[in-house]
């Protein structure tokens, strides 16, 4: 029996990658342009690729991405660049006849003050976090988007897949540009190849966060994309539980082996003081992630060892 195709966007990002190395990925054949073969804020381009290949399903998983320093330095891009590709390759597949589509989502979709934990429904209730408001914005249009594509047509399979932060393999490491795992994993390092007896936390560290290893995102993505009738239609994906900022820095120094102190800058931004999802519905469609923290961290250390570039 022939494989089914796969149009991956963001195929050369941390999640694409992690996708691309899954165990699953061989029972497709997979296209995952990159941007220089797909310009995914051309529609019209974005609408000739899709019409010419006729994927069976479309993951994606593409964005300009980055945590707070990059949000709040261009935001202008962040807003307009993400919803023009989430608008363009959404209606470029429902346009071509692509009944499967799983759009990747954000936590940042949620109200800055909701209630913890995150839930489905809580989407549009409430004001955004400002530090990265215009990535929000973009990640709502397109889920809702691929929302009102259901409403209007029963047969079309348009998902969305809401994660948790991440962290992994082909994770981009400069504090610049990352988010922030990667970016502890670069000063924790730095400090130790360095002799420094200190590494800053930016604000108090107690702030909370849910990071799951990019890995498991990939592994609920095959899933879903294997049976995608089953998926709900709009569901979170995380661990359940979260730590401290603190205590990242802890877990990191631990693998790493850096015995320095902390101190702290409570001058810089934190962002939200918790972001913790709700998987009752990840929980019903019996996925749970497999890496734990430390494992995930350690693996994701080898990698930048390795030569990742920052």
């Amino acid at each position: 029996m022939a494989k089914q195709t796969m149009l991956l966007t963001g195929g050369s990002g941390m999640v694409g990658r992690n996708i691309l190395e899954h165990t699953w990925a061989g029972a497709w054949t997979i296209l995952a342009p990159g941007s220089r073969e797909l310009d995914l804020t051309d529609a019209r381009a974005t609408t000739d690729y899709v019409a010419a290949h006729k994927p069976d399903l479309v993951i994606h998983a593409a964005g300009q991405v980055g945590g707070i320093q990059a949000n709040m330095a261009h935001p202008v891009a962040f807003l307009e660049r993400n919803t023009a590709m989430g608008r363009n390759i959404i209606m470029a597949a429902y346009q071509s006849g692509v009944r499967n589509f799983l759009n990747l989502a954000s936590t940042c979709m949620y109200p800055r003050a909701a209630e913890n934990p995150l839930r489905e429904e809580m989407i549009l209730t409430g004001a955004l976090e400002p530090t990265n408001e215009g990535y929000a914005l973009a990640k709502i249009t397109a889920t809702r988007l691929c929302q009102f594509i259901r409403r209007e047509d029963n047969a079309a399979q348009y998902k969305t897949i809401i994660p948790c932060n991440l962290f992994g393999r082909h994770d981009k490491f400069d504090p610049k540009h990352s988010h922030l795992l990667p970016a502890i994993i670069h000063k924790v390092h730095l400090a130790k190849q360095n002799g420094e007896t200190t590494v800053e936390i930016w604000g108090d560290g107690t702030a909370r966060r849910e990071f799951m290893y990019a890995g498991d995102l990939a592994d609920a993505l095959m899933k879903g994309a294997s049976d995608i009738d089953a998926l709900p239609e709009l569901m979170n994906c995380g661990l359940g539980h979260d730590h401290t900022i603190n205590a990242y820095y802890e877990t990191v120094a631990d693998v790493i082996g850096w015995e320095g102190t902390f101190t702290h800058d409570l001058s810089k931004p934190v962002g939200m003081k918790q972001k913790l999802c709700a998987i009752d519905r990840q929980t019903e469609w019996a996925w749970s992630a497999p890496t734990s923290l430390r494992d995930g961290i350690k693996s994701t250390y080898e990698f930048y060892l390795n030569g990742a570039t920052t």
